[in-house]
């Protein structure tokens, strides 16, 4: 199969072609012919499997046959994406495919000036790329008008979920025609996704090229039981391991994630930080200082779990596990992309035991202990009469979602790390 035959314009294929995509990905295979043929559309396809161009060439397409130019502040096509380096990297790869054409592309995301971006949606857009904030705030100003848009796409919309969008996203609907065409993309598919679909999708096609929580086949998974005091001598002896390769270092907080990169810097590794407290700029540049090589280690927050689009990423660190088990598909699927290996190493505290039940669970695999003895459970205490049993899950007393009471099989005494939580 090639992309002419799945109904795509020669002229289309030619941009792809030059682009250097001739096989279509499973997931561009399967959904592009639904979308050209005006279906409503929920994709599931794990992260680095080309979903982009599975809703970007069929949208390019049809609005490539449009003879009329968008009227003032309309848009045609709306992209939603949960964080401003997805929404980027979405615009920049439609960009590609509509060079030398009439199409204009629109970049709206937060973190940079509002008034640019009103600037350049006064003579209308075809397709604008938003994260959902930015929008409400265009849209509060009656700079944008999707009283006209007749194509939305919903990208990585379990994480708007989990970034708390979802509000957002049901009064962007209000704003938005009746008669249009959703497309829905997600790697995962928690429970909410339902309600989601019911609110936005017509009679969908369901397009499923892999398990919802299935990680890439090419990426070598393995786990650390280490003490999170120890965490950092443990990460630094590793990376030294192999300092020529590129490396991204996954915690949970933006003090955290700021602390950790002066430290590794300190220590002579070339790193640098993105998070919720940089400016977007400085999140460009360190990107772009990343995919470069100018920095081996990047060291982020959930913020760039699906905004990084660099094949050379060999090396991911789960250094802190992620509260939503969801997040370490996404995390690792920032290596072992465009058909290259990777390796995923999760650091376990005591403390974080129930997030790696959880993130087994998700993905269905058992993950490979590399070093440490694995944190366990006590034998759960006898509750009194009348009484509740206390332990972990047992109602004990701590924090909603907390890990407690775990012990290491060859020591008694209780671990002192605690999780911490961040917006990012």
């Amino acid at each position: 199969m090639n992309f002419s035959e799945l109904g795509l314009s020669e002229k289309l294929v030619t941009k792809v072609t030059a682009a250097g995509l001739k096989t279509p990905t499973p997931i561009q295979d399967q959904a592009i012919p639904h979308v050209l043929n005006g279906r409503d559309l929920m994709g599931l396809a794990q992260t680095g499997t080309g979903k982009t161009a599975a809703f970007g060439l069929p949208l390019i397409d049809m609005l490539m046959g449009v003879g009329t130019k968008p009227a003032p502040k309309t848009v045609r096509g709306l992209i939603l994406a949960p964080t401003r380096e997805l929404a980027k990297q979405i615009s920049d790869n439609l960009r590609i495919f509509t060079e030398k054409t009439h199409l204009k592309i629109g970049l709206v995301v937060g973190g940079v000036s509002i008034n640019a971006q009103i600037k350049r949606l006064q003579s209308g857009t075809d397709i604008v790329v938003a994260t959902p904030g930015r929008l409400l705030d265009l849209i509060d100003r009656r700079a944008i008008d999707l009283s006209q848009t007749g194509y939305l796409v919903l990208d990585e919309a379990d994480q708007m979920l989990d970034l708390g969008f979802v509000h957002a996203l049901r009064k962007i609907a209000t704003f938005l025609p009746r008669e249009r065409q959703t497309l829905l993309f997600s790697a995962t598919m928690p429970k909410l996704m339902a309600e989601i679909s019911a609110t936005y999708l017509k009679s969908p096609v369901r397009v499923e090229v892999s398990p919802p929580g299935k990680t890439a086949d090419k990426v070598t998974q393995s786990v650390h039981f280490v003490p999170q005091t120890g965490k950092l001598q443990l990460l630094k002896k590793l990376i030294d391991g192999h300092r020529s390769d590129l490396a991204l270092v996954f915690v949970r907080t933006k003090h955290g994630a700021e602390k950790m990169m002066k430290n590794l810097d300190a220590a002579g590794f070339a790193a640098g930080s993105i998070h919720g407290n940089k400016s977007q700029g400085q999140r460009d540049r360190a990107l772009a200082a990343f995919k470069e090589g100018r920095l081996k280690v990047l060291v982020a927050t959930d913020v760039a779990a699906r905004g990084i689009d660099i094949p050379d990423v060999r090396h991911v660190y789960n250094y802190d596990l992620p509260n939503v088990a969801e997040n370490y598909v996404h995390r690792i699927g920032r290596t072992a992309r465009a058909g290259k290996d990777g390796a995923a190493i999760a650091f376990c505290s005591e403390a974080e035991m129930g997030e790696l039940r959880s993130i087994e669970k998700v993905t269905g695999q058992k993950i490979s202990v590399a070093g440490g003895t694995a944190w366990e459970a006590p034998r759960e205490a006898q509750a009194p009469k009348g009484g509740r049993r206390r332990g972990p899950g047992g109602g004990g007393g701590g924090k909603p979602g907390q890990s407690k009471g775990f012990r290491p099989r060859r020591s008694k005494s209780k671990g002192k790390g605690q999780r911490q939580r961040s917006a990012a």
